[in-house]
């Protein structure tokens, strides 16, 4: 396995880059930052000085230099394919902000140019790395609710400035795409590949015509059921929950939480309630870590819940009432 830093060059400034993984990035003694570009150039300067690298003013310069092993991509949704598809063609590693694309068969595209050019192709969906998802999964393991029932996943934000890119159709804008992935993905991460969508709702907003408000019912072949939740209209909530035959499970702040956090497992049964409260971890290191594991092993890695949360995605987009 080859221990030289994994050298980064950066497509986008975008505030996720600025609050969350860069720090993350350039802390990592695994990683190097090398490049930053930008179509702004006082903000490339910006964000060379507080986390290395060369201020680059081109999307295009950075995938051409050769002191650049893999690409991260924060840039809004609808641009993914475009510039990944991009940076897989110029022989470079590429972690994307997720959601992948905005199509199920354009993140499988993708996937294929990857495989083909023996690249690593990962999407930064940071909080499946969270150590907490373990403790749970040994909670469930350990028959601590019974038999699981359902599980219900939420995740809402007040709304957005109305300039703000979620309200921009052609950039990939959203509810469905920007925040219900993530009760999506938790229900994968606990129920397993091949869930089927039941049901669906979108709620749209006539000025900009993106979903701002949405929900689902997905079905497992066992009868497991998982209700999904989401919107930008919405008083903030971040939480998912298991049911199980003979108890309920909880964590709230799950998709987005604080490298400082100590979250909290809220444990109920009939007659006990029990709350766990356990370390601190940054999901952000968890998901750049299994990145460069993969770069440096030259392990495309597990591709299955991007392709299986696109599908979802499609699905729900697709035969969705819209109100």
């Amino acid at each position: 396995m080859d221990e030289r830093p994994v050298r980064f060059g950066v497509i986008s400034c975008a505030d996720i880059a600025w609050r969350r993984t860069l720090p993350v990035l350039a802390a990592a003694p695994q990683v190097r930052v090398t490049a930053i570009g930008s179509r702004d150039p006082d903000r490339a300067a910006l964000f060379a000085d507080r986390f290395g690298g060369t201020p680059v003013p081109d999307y295009r310069a950075v995938l051409e230099r050769d002191d650049v092993d893999a690409v991260y991509v924060p840039l809004p949704t609808g641009l993914h394919r475009e510039w990944v598809e991009r940076a897989l063609l110029a022989d470079k590693h590429v972690l994307v902000e997720k959601p992948t694309t905005v199509r199920l068969t354009e993140t499988e595209d993708l996937l294929a140019l990857a495989r083909e050019r023996g690249l690593v192709l990962r999407e930064n969906m940071t909080f499946p790395h969270h150590t907490l998802h373990a403790e749970v999964r040994r909670l469930l393991a350990s028959g601590a609710i019974g038999e699981l029932r359902e599980l219900s996943a939420s995740f809402g934000i007040p709304p957005r400035a109305p300039q703000d890119i979620r309200y921009r159709p052609e950039l990939g804008g959203g509810a469905l795409l920007d925040v219900g992935v993530y009760p999506v993905r938790a229900a994968l991460e606990f129920l397993g590949p091949g869930l089927e969508v039941a049901g669906a709702v979108l709620r749209t907003e006539p000025a900009s015509g993106v979903d701002v408000a949405g929900g689902a019912l997905l079905a497992r072949q066992d009868g497991v059921t998982a209700q999904v939740s989401f919107g930008f209209a919405h008083a903030y909530r971040n939480t998912y929950a298991l049911w199980g035959s003979l108890g309920r499970l909880s964590v709230d702040r799950v998709y987005s939480a604080p490298a400082a956090l100590r979250p909290v497992v809220r444990l109920e049964r009939q007659d006990h309630i029990e709350e766990l409260t356990l370390d601190a971890y940054d999901q952000f290191d968890g998901s750049i870590g299994a990145f460069v594991r993969a770069v440096r092993g030259a392990r495309p890695g597990d591709a299955w819940a991007m392709v299986e949360q696109a599908r979802l995605v499609d699905t729900i987009r697709d035969r969705a009432t819209v109100l």
